[in-house]
């Protein structure tokens, strides 16, 4: 039988890799054979407040039980603004399933190409973006519903990559590759998990209930509206999958929409007005130089038709009438 275990030194491997991380923001867990389950299907517990940025459930390993447990999605008040999640994810490779761990900072970075749904579609995330210090929601992949939230926007996700709910990168997972890009965020300025996604990960540790031994693979708690607050209200279990993998919250009542529309689209617009500015610009400099060529043109043939000064001849020399010499015959 194959049993997971762990690699003790890839810590310090990361720990190189990213300088800026302590060794205590590491717990990569490597096992042989094993990968975790698939992703389970849930419905997206309703935001909590302002400011808050929905982190994604994922499966980590246990090694004292050696077994996956699942993390319950939950929101999280951003650590401090400008600031998104990137979800951690496994990697498959020679045989190892390797957990890389998920940071803050200002971009969202490569996880995977893992479809955790809520905005995290594989590539970059679609659930919200920064502007001005305030956090702008998207309505169409996030649950608001019970609290006055104005700076909100509509966009439809669409995914162009096959919605599945395979939860690890590389063999017979998902096939991607971080982009010139994203490697570039990933060497970028970044902060560890906070202290209660940090919570939120012991709370589930210690729930036997989460197990996937126990619950195959469908945790009784898939995501909670606080972390750490696993009963109560805002606690939603997993379900069974519908026809996509992951069902984005597409609906919600006309009253509660924002009455300003969203301020990336006005900057979109006054982009567009500004090429077309250029545009009329670069029209109206085209007679000046067409203009400019004529002058230059009548000018040349002005040089053409102006008559040409005869050359003066340089002064004759006087001529002197021949020296007469008078001949003698000789006598």
């Amino acid at each position: 039988m194959i049993k997971p275990w762990r690699i003790a030194l890839l810590p310090l491997f990361c720990a190189l890799l990213f300088p800026a991380w302590s060794f205590a923001q590491f717990s990569l867990n490597v096992s042989v054979n094993v990968p975790p389950p698939e992703l389970p299907v849930y419905d997206q517990p309703p935001i909590p407040g302002d400011g808050y940025v929905w982190t994604p459930g994922y499966w980590a390993w246990d090694d004292d039980v050696q077994d996956y447990y699942w993390v319950p999605g939950t929101w999280v008040p951003a650590p401090e603004p400008e600031y998104l999640w990137t979800p951690g994810y496994w990697g498959f490779n020679n045989g190892l399933f390797l957990w890389n761990p998920g940071y803050w900072g200002p971009q969202v970075g490569f996880y995977g190409g893992v479809n955790y749904g809520y905005g995290y579609g594989g590539n970059g995330y679609e659930g919200g973006y920064w502007q001005g210090g305030h956090l702008y929601y998207n309505r169409s992949v996030n649950n608001i519903s019970n609290v006055n939230i104005t700076n909100v926007y509509n966009k439809t996700v669409i995914n162009n990559v096959t919605v599945n709910r395979v939860s690890y990168n590389g063999g017979n997972g998902i096939h991607a590759s971080p982009s010139p890009a994203q490697l570039a965020i990933a060497h970028g300025p970044h902060l560890a998990p906070v202290p209660a996604q940090r919570q939120q990960i012991e709370v589930a540790r210690s729930n036997p209930a989460l197990r996937a031994g126990q619950n195959h693979g469908h945790p009784p708690i898939a995501a909670t509206a606080r972390p750490g607050v696993f009963n109560g209200g805002g606690v939603v279990a997993a379900h069974e999958a519908p026809t996509r993998a992951v069902q984005p919250r597409t609906a919600e009542p006309q009253q509660q929409r924002a009455p300003q529309e969203p301020q990336r689209a006005q900057q979109e617009q006054q982009r567009a007005q500004q090429e077309q500015q250029r545009a009329q610009q670069e029209q109206q400099r085209a007679p000046q130089e067409q203009q400019r060529a004529q002058q230059e043109q009548q000018r040349a043939q002005q040089e053409q038709q102006r008559p040409q000064a005869r050359p003066v001849a340089p002064p004759r020399a006087a001529e002197h009438p021949p020296e007469h010499r008078e001949e003698h015959e000789p006598h």
